[in-house]
């Protein structure tokens, strides 16, 4: 298992897409050798990865946001009160290779990643695109005073997970990820150190520019009397040019696989929601 970590410090990660690119893909289905395309517009469904990549030699800065709850009305605004931000800088190797680097205010979390495309659907021949993802992340907030034999390995958490999409036609895409995450250090005990995940998404386009998209994760082995919960969320994806504009409602106000599948706490049926966006700008 510690080989499979060490390797993954190897690589980084993530992705965004030039201008250029967005433009060209709008309502285009099939290039290149029939390669289908755009079968997500944006990196992320809403908090998963997608099996989008940047482009070759393309560079992509991502601004995320995640309000607090809405539950509490006009006490916090609806959240606006609290937000919490992530932001994500991606660059593109090649085609098929992307990394970045992110850092959120949630946990002060410190992230680098990769993500890497396996397999692309083919018309005729390949009914699936399949991309790989890991990270490793650093939890900064840790504090030495309250944790006196906290060593730096205490603070990392790693990710790896398969990304499994089909573009079904020209309005409807959906994706399965199988994931694995695991925290050296856990702040409660409602789940151990070791976690898997499966994560359910899909994209339905509702214009030229504009689409539909939901999410939905299973954590697979929790704790039973864990006070988390599964992670559900909605938006709205919108194209602007060089922009990918995602307006979106999730029960988790963390933007990283490890909190999204392990950590979300908010309760769809008591209306403890988050209010939130991704804003995505390519250069």
């Amino acid at each position: 298992m510690k080989q499979f970590f060490t390797s993954t410090l190897l690589i980084f990660c993530l992705v965004v897409f030039s201008q250029d690119e967005l433009l060209n893909e709008i309502d285009t289905d099939i290039v290149n050798l029939n390669y289908t395309s755009a079968v997500f517009k944006g990196l992320k469904v809403i908090n998963f990865e997608s099996t989008k990549l940047v482009a070759d030699k393309g560079f992509s800065f991502i601004v995320s946001h995640r309000f607090g709850t809405v539950k509490n009305g006009f006490q916090n605004l609806f959240g606006l009160d609290e937000a919490v931000t992530h932001l994500n800088f991606v660059y593109g190797l090649s085609e098929n290779i992307n990394i970045s680097a992110s850092r959120s205010s949630n946990q002060k979390i410190y992230e680098v990643a990769s993500k890497f495309r396996l397999v692309n659907q083919q018309a005729g021949k390949i009914p699936f695109t399949v991309v790989g993802y890991t990270s490793v992340l650093a939890n900064t907030s840790l504090d030495t005073d309250n944790l006196p034999k906290l060593e730096f390995k205490h603070r990392l958490s790693y990710v790896a997970q398969l990304l499994v999409s089909r573009k079904i036609n020209n309005n409807l895409s959906l994706i399965l990820s199988p994931t694995f995450f695991h925290d050296n250090y856990l702040t409660d005990d409602f789940q151990g150190n070791s976690q898997y995940g499966l994560g359910f998404g899909g994209r339905y386009k509702l214009g030229k520019r504009w689409s539909f998209n939901t999410e939905y994760g299973v954590h697979l082995n929790r704790s039973e009397n864990s006070l988390y919960k599964n992670p559900f969320s909605i938006g709205i994806d919108l194209e602007t040019g060089g922009h990918v504009f995602q307006l979106l409602f999730t029960n988790s106000q963390s933007m990283y696989t490890n909190g999204v599948f392990g950590t979300s706490t908010g309760d769809w049926g008591e209306g403890d929601v988050y209010f939130g966006f991704n804003l995505a700008r390519s250069f």
